[in-house]
């Protein structure tokens, strides 16, 4: 077991040090849901009437989960060239863990995408974000966004296994990013049509964003806490044992 961390400590170096030599792959990330973020803030957000909430109240919690769904595709991307270019099969020769190259692009992306979510939240506070969360509150914000980014993740790890060209796995992301356009993220779902209405009531992202919104508004979460836990749960369950599967396979 400490031979395995050690091996995934190493190649997470390698990875992280190709990001910090690199970092426009995470000003690129974080620039699509802050300029998402203006523009429905500031230009459409006096149009939509979510309450007595302020609009950017409203709207952050699912341009975070934008961030996460645009910050897995580097994932995907770092992992297809990494496999095309046969230095998996070279690490794979060494006497290290077999999921180790795996598990470090993973925590690679985990970290880059809690310091695009820093940013997004920073131009947020700017705007006007306010929030009276405690410390737990914030804690259980954390950790659903970081169960949130860990299944996506896995699920990036699939296209960048599979893929044969690098607009295959750059594709895989934009349906991610357009499904909280039809959920809670944007607009309350009482004012849309019926099924899609009933789509956007019962799709993972609205659970989440519910979620952390009533967190940070220190409001009960009520079952959209558990709906959106489960969710998680069960995309990282599948999305692991998918590409753990591919990745034996490749490997004969």
């Amino acid at each position: 077991m400490n031979t395995s961390l050690q091996d995934v400590s190493v190649l997470t170096r390698r990875s992280l040090t190709h990001i910090l030599r690199s970092p426009d792959t995470i000003i690129t990330t974080a620039i699509t849901p802050v300029a998402m973020l203006l523009l429905f803030v500031y230009v459409l957000g006096g149009a939509i009437d979510v309450g007595s909430t302020q609009y950017v109240d409203y709207l952050l919690p699912g341009i975070l989960l934008i961030t996460v769904a645009s910050g897995i595709s580097y994932t995907g991307y770092r992992l297809f060239l990494d496999t095309r270019g046969g230095i998996v099969e070279r690490f794979q020769s060494m006497p290290i863990s077999r999921a180790a190259v795996l598990w470090a692009h993973v925590l690679t992306s985990m970290v880059a995408n809690l310091i695009s979510l820093a940013v997004v939240v920073g131009v947020g506070l700017i705007m006007g974000f306010r929030t009276g969360a405690d410390v737990l509150s914030w804690l259980a914000v954390i950790g659903i966004i970081g169960l949130f980014t860990l299944a996506l993740t896995w699920l990036a790890v699939i296209p960048g296994l599979t893929a044969t060209t690098v607009d295959g796995v750059s594709g895989f992301s934009y349906p991610l990013i357009f499904l909280p356009f039809i959920s809670s993220a944007f607009v309350p779902t009482a004012g849309m049509p019926g099924p899609v209405r009933w789509f956007a009531e019962h799709q993972p992202v609205t659970a989440i964003v519910d979620t952390v919104r009533n967190l940070f508004a220190t409001t009960p979460v009520g079952h959209d806490g558990w709906i959106a836990v489960a969710w998680c749960v069960g995309i990282l369950v599948v999305a692991y044992a998918w590409a753990m599967r591919i990745y034996s396979a490749k490997l004969g």
